[in-house]
């Protein structure tokens, strides 16, 4: 099991809620730890978000819970009936992630009995907001999530992974199980690059110039991952149609893997030129056109395909499924090899600092 992050910093936040309210005297503690629980969230911006949730949940929670004492009493169906009420509203307000937080809010103050009922009620809330904002804060000093790092390794190894198999795939080296067990892991990787993604494009930037930065690499890193998403249906394709490509014409075979070869070095290339462990210079002019020459290709492709013999028909069908992901693959590289260049113009700096020595 993996000790992340997260789980550290959801101890460190219930061990501060606690301390702080212990402190200002507040009474029953636990409610802060509990509310410290409930708001710690995987980025910043995230932790922000639910904080302004919860603060609105706890409010509702605790007028819905005054409200009802103040006018039915302490009686055990009034509790259930202002729970209900809550989640009525809650989701009204499209707030059904704060439902948890707003019903312990209700309960720790309708279980108050006594003639100090407001003055308890108010403090109870105040010890779960301490909570709420005793997680913010360890989300936003302590252990600070790296996503830009960390999207770019879960590209790099998801596309590493691809790359091998790919290349088995091609030289069909590969066993026909083990290869469809890695497209499910590969795929699941891929979903969790997009989550990455997500929570890095949600990280939000306080100054003008590194606003323009963060948008421009939201460009390269959508693209990264589209283009190894099309780097991975190639393999599905390949794995997909392995009996049709084996029964192609050794040269049309020999063919398909030399470009597909170039392809993935090329992309391997990419990567390093990003974060400045290749120079602009080792592409060349001519290496890119080698690689690029879609009309050549195509051309080749269709006399090959028009060769075949009438019984290897179906053969050929198939291999123009194969034949557009290749297509489609060249050009995403091509499109993000546009893109690494003109970011690196404005943004070399920026861009190499934070993975250069963190990656390799």
């Amino acid at each position: 099991m993996r000790l992340g992050a997260r789980i550290i910093k959801t101890g460190v936040a219930i061990v501060l809620a606690l301390f702080v309210a212990e402190l200002l005297h507040l009474p029953q503690t636990v409610f802060a730890g509990i509310a410290a629980v409930f708001a710690i969230q995987p980025s910043i911006y995230r932790s922000y978000l639910r904080i302004i949730e919860q603060i609105q949940g706890n409010v509702i929670g605790a007028i819905v819970a005054i409200t009802f004492v103040l006018i039915f009493g302490h009686q055990l169906v009034v509790i259930g009936l202002a729970a209900v009420i809550i989640i009525l509203i809650m989701n009204k307000l499209k707030l059904e992630a704060s439902i948890s937080m707003a019903l312990v809010m209700m309960i720790a103050i309708m279980e108050i009995r006594g003639d100090e009922f407001l003055m308890y009620a108010l403090l109870r809330f105040s010890t779960i907001v301490i909570g709420v904002l005793a997680a913010f804060l360890v989300n936003l000093l302590f252990m600070p999530p790296k996503y830009e790092t960390k999207l770019f390794q879960s590209i790099h190894q998801a596309q590493d992974e691809i790359i091998r198999w790919t290349r088995l795939v091609g030289r069909q080296a590969s066993e026909h199980i083990a290869t469809k067990k890695s497209i499910r892991k590969l795929k699941d990787r891929l979903t969790q690059v997009d989550q990455t993604f997500l929570l890095f494009k949600e990280e939000r930037s306080y100054f003008k110039k590194s606003s323009r930065v963060k948008a421009r690499k939201l460009v390269i890193y959508r693209q990264m991952v589209a283009t190894s998403k099309s780097s991975f249906d190639v393999l599905k394709r390949l794995h997909k149609y392995e009996n049709e490509l084996i029964n192609l014409p050794e040269h049309f075979r020999m063919m398909v893997q030399e470009r597909l070869d170039a392809l993935l070095t090329y992309h391997e290339q990419l990567h390093l030129k990003f974060v400045g462990k290749l120079k602009n210079e080792s592409l060349t002019t001519d290496s890119k056109e080698d690689y690029l020459q879609r009309h050549e290709v195509m051309e080749i492709f269709a006399k090959e395909i028009a060769l075949t013999k009438e019984e290897e028909e179906f053969s050929a069908y198939h291999l123009l499924h194969v034949l557009s992901a290749i297509l489609n693959y060249e050009e995403q590289l091509e499109h993000l090899d546009l893109l690494i260049i003109s970011v690196q113009k404005h943004h070399e700096n920026e861009l190499n600092m934070k993975l250069k020595d963190e990656i390799y």
